[in-house]
């Protein structure tokens, strides 16, 4: 005869079929305790007070915070401090700002990939390397389930727990936001408050933010309503740069090298990844360059309106799209174009460890062979503009181009191209035409 199963605190339940469920179409709750927590931690709101939340749902669990360095900057400062004192028996920060671009920012900008035309990605492909990495640990500590801050409105919930399935595909997931009581970030600062969870924000400038290497994003409060223009001139709103109406009236340079499509040099000077990029921010936020204003479609259905800070991004990506004009056949580049559309869709929806992703990044990753060369760009207050291209691969011969006299191309040829290109043109219309038609 089997027992009854109390339901208390701590527990996790999963419908189990034995033979007296079969019996009876029926099944029973097996009980798992929840013993050991691993929660992927940034130290905002959300993650700050779910500390304290297992501990008091999970009969005082352990609770163990991993932070995911991708260049958050001074976010991290006395993140371990405040971990413990939340409740957190021990904090990780990894420092995965190297992995993060080389393995994940780069492969998408190689592929062109731009979410509806405005988005680089900044959050999307910034959870799957953090999740990577908090599995790891998980496993290694022998926890008992991963717990996250995602909203049961968002799409980081899906990229968490998609990663989490590849490398951990039995660990349990336990997502607050869509078990707790709490429904507004308002709840959340009152539970904060009741337990003495130290805040760096108020109700006034709450601000939902992402911050990494690649980007800042804002959400929330004013932002909420389309119809209000973003505060660009407000003290404190932007973080990596300024707007273009206060950005410098002088026009400014910038040559970026690039090997096989990954930048490799600013202005001459060597760096890796990383340093790239932080140099680059620094340029184009002085300049007013990065900022978008978008209403994007959510992978869950709905429609989320944010403002995005990417000025070391915007750059590359406009350098890498100019140099791609004169290194890629037609044919290859209008086809790439297609193609990054689906990649931008796989990183957004959180499939960033799927067959059908690596694929993707096998034809970039061909694409890129002969992209070696120089972009030269000028910057002015929020826009960019093209001030030359080289390239040992280029595919633009101007001789063949000239509009001079020249000795490689037969006018004349043109028209026995013409009258072949357009006779599905001339058959219809002749037939049109016997038949009345026109």
């Amino acid at each position: 005869m089997n027992e009854e199963l109390i339901i208390g605190n701590g527990t996790m339940w999963a419908s189990f079929p034995t033979s007296y469920s079969k019996e009876r179409n029926k099944s029973i709750m097996v009980k798992k305790e929840i013993k050991k927590v691993v929660l992927a931690y940034s130290g905002g709101l959300d993650t700050s007070i779910i500390i304290p939340w297992l501990k008091e749902n999970y009969n005082n669990c352990e609770v163990i915070a991993v932070s995911g360095d991708v260049g958050q900057g001074t976010e991290l400062d006395g993140l371990e401090e405040k971990a413990i004192k939340t409740g957190a028996s021990k904090l990780y920060i990894e420092d995965l700002n190297k992995e993060f671009v080389e393995d994940f920012v780069f492969p998408t900008m190689k592929a062109g990939a731009v979410y509806e035309g405005k988005y680089l990605l900044g959050t999307s492909f910034a959870r799957p390397v953090i999740a990577k990495r908090v599995v790891e640990i998980a496993l290694a500590e022998g926890a008992d389930a991963i717990c996250h801050g995602c909203t049961g409105k968002g799409n980081d919930q899906v990229r968490f727990e998609l990663t989490i399935k590849a490398f951990a595909p039995e660990m349990e997931i336990i997502a607050p936001w869509r078990i707790w009581d709490i429904k507004s970030r308002d709840e959340e600062i009152d539970y904060a408050e009741a337990h003495n969870v130290p805040l760096k924000i108020n109700r006034e400038t709450n601000y939902s933010k992402d911050k990494n290497l690649w980007h800042l994003s804002h959400e929330g409060l004013d932002l909420e309503d389309p119809a209000n223009e973003p505060q660009y001139d407000k003290e404190g709103f932007l973080e990596l740069g300024v707007s273009p109406f206060t950005a410098p009236d002088k026009a400014v340079y910038v040559s970026i090298q690039f090997e096989k499509g990954i930048p490799v040099a600013v202005d001459g000077v060597k760096g890796d990844g990383v340093s790239i990029i932080k140099k680059l921010n620094k340029l184009g936020g002085e300049n007013g360059i990065g900022l978008v204003d978008i209403v994007e479609n959510r992978l869950v259905g709905m429609k989320s309106r944010g403002v995005y800070e990417t000025p070391g991004g915007t750059i590359l990506y406009h350098a890498h799209e100019v140099l791609e004009s004169i290194c890629l056949d037609k044919a290859t580049q209008r086809m790439k174009q297609k193609l990054a559309i689906d990649f931008a869709d796989l990183v957004y929806n959180g499939q960033w460890f799927t067959p059908v992703r690596e694929a993707l990044s096998a034809f970039a990753d061909k694409t890129q062979e002969n992209c070696t060369g120089e972009v030269k760009l000028k910057l002015y207050k929020g826009n960019i503009i093209n001030a030359g291209v080289t390239s040992p691969y280029t595919l633009y011969d101007e001789e063949v181009a000239t509009f001079d006299a020249d000795d490689v191309y037969d006018q004349n040829d043109s028209a026995g191209f013409i009258n072949l290109f357009g006779l599905p043109v001339k058959v219809k219309a002749m037939l049109d035409k016997k038949r009345g038609n026109n």
